[in-house]
């Protein structure tokens, strides 16, 4: 339990921020969901589409603090990688 006043109101903003946090977490991982399924689908326009879309998702969740900016970074890239194989 906290005991300060301060402590007690990290507690309040840790909790404030930890929802925001899964909320993003949760639409990021949507994003990409979208990206993957068109890429099973074998659709390259969905893929490039839903692509273009969860890419500055992905980056904003970095900015954020969400996912570290490497993890982010290699994840659009992988993406875009198999985005860019459907086309052979």
């Amino acid at each position: 339990m906290p005991n300060t006043t301060s402590a007690r109101k990290a507690v309040r903003q840790i909790a404030r921020r930890t929802e925001i946090n899964k909320a993003r977490r949760s639409q990021l991982r949507s994003f990409v969901r979208k990206v993957e399924e068109a890429i099973a689908g074998g659709n390259r326009s969905a893929a490039l589409a839903a692509l273009n879309e969860a890419e500055p998702m992905i980056m904003r969740a970095a900015q954020k603090g969400v996912v570290h900016p490497n993890a982010a970074s290699r994840k659009v890239s992988r993406l875009a990688h198999r985005v860019a194989k459907l086309a052979t």
